[in-house]
């Protein structure tokens, strides 16, 4: 069992950068690939990022590539998302999540790969 906690969202301008940060509980929690989800208001959840349990090997959506930076530290049992450049269409609720999910295919569509959920974070961009 892991439990899921984000913390880092808020309001941002357009252009601007925030850093969300996901605490997990467990001792298992570098054997789970970690990943990055939102859901906008009226959308379907939609995958962000993802990063293998070693942190060797990440993923993005085409939307974020470029922008977005996922990274990992297993000694802290933490997955952040570096946001840069956020534009107003990344406004959503973001999720963390945790599983056995190992490639591209598995994140990009339900059930993601991921078998844990936290309750996520409000990033609000404004134009």
């Amino acid at each position: 069992q892991v439990q899921l906690v984000e913390s880092g969202g808020g309001l941002v301008q357009a252009g601007g950068s925030l850093r969300l940060s996901c605490a997990a509980s467990g001792r298992t929690f570098s054997s789970y690939a970690m990943g990055w989800f939102r859901q906008a208001p009226g959308k379907e959840r939609e995958f962000v990022a993802a990063i293998s349990w070693s942190g060797g090997s990440t993923y993005y959506a085409d939307s974020v590539k470029g922008r977005f930076t996922i990274s990992r530290d297993n000694a802290k049992n933490t997955v952040y998302l570096q946001m840069n450049s956020l534009k107003p269409e990344d406004t959503a609720v973001y999720y963390c999540a945790a599983g056995y999910g190992t490639n591209y295919s598995d994140y990009a569509s339900p059930p993601y790969g991921m078998d844990y959920w936290g309750k996520g974070t409000l990033v609000t961009v404004s134009s």
